[in-house]
């Protein structure tokens, strides 16, 4: 029986800012270990091009090899169609029915979480550690805004006290289209995979 961080995702590619959230949850949370999911088919993904599941997921285990607690897992991609949160949490409660899961969210999550498939199913089937970062869109605090999940969903969320690393997946596809250095943002392994495998190419004009 364990306390499992799950960090799920396109990781398209997985950068240093992913890593940092997933090392900060289990140090914060003393978890057993921080299970790293690419999705299968993201349902909200559909406008732009997704790198085959196997590359992400190549990319995912070269990130967390050798970090202590940090483990790749197939789980999703292993999915046919969409993968839907709620789904992936009631699935693996009912594969691994013995551990109990942290879903690890970032801020705007947090805020959009409503407008997710099942939300409630999200919510009552894991405890959620959401990072804090700033967030444009937001009405309320993150204080508030958890205070109001807790109590409507009978939830239980818990602040990620992690500083925030400003780069994005598309912006790191970019400047590899571009043929800009990303070594800053990815492990270096990561950066090889790419290389090897000319990823995102396909962006260049």
């Amino acid at each position: 029986m364990g306390n499992i961080g799950i960090m799920g995702g396109t990781f398209d590619p997985i950068h240093n800012g992913h890593l940092m959230l997933g090392e900060q949850a289990y140090r914060e949370y003393h978890l057993d270990e921080v299970w790293f999911m690419p999705s299968g088919q993201p349902p909200h993904k559909k406008n732009h091009h997704v790198t085959a599941p196997d590359q992400r997921l190549a990319m995912t285990a070269a990130a967390v090899e050798g970090r202590p607690g940090l483990i790749s897992s197939d789980f999703e991609i292993r999915r046919n169609g969409n993968t839907y949160t709620a789904q992936t949490l009631r699935l693996l409660r009912k594969e691994y029915p013995q551990h109990t899961y942290y879903f690890i969210v970032g801020a705007d999550s947090l805020y959009e979480i409503e407008k997710w498939y099942e939300p409630d199913q999200v919510l009552t089937q894991a405890v959620l550690l959401a990072a804090r970062r700033e967030y444009e869109a937001k009405d309320r605090s993150m204080e508030l805004q958890i205070e109001y999940l807790n109590h409507k969903y009978q939830a239980d969320i818990r602040m990620l006290h992690c500083r925030e690393m400003n780069v994005s997946s598309a912006e790191l596809r970019e400047k590899v289209s571009k043929g800009e250095s990303i070594a800053e943002y990815v492990p270096e392994k990561v950066m090889a995979y790419i290389h090897a495998h000319s990823l995102y190419q396909e962006m260049k004009r």
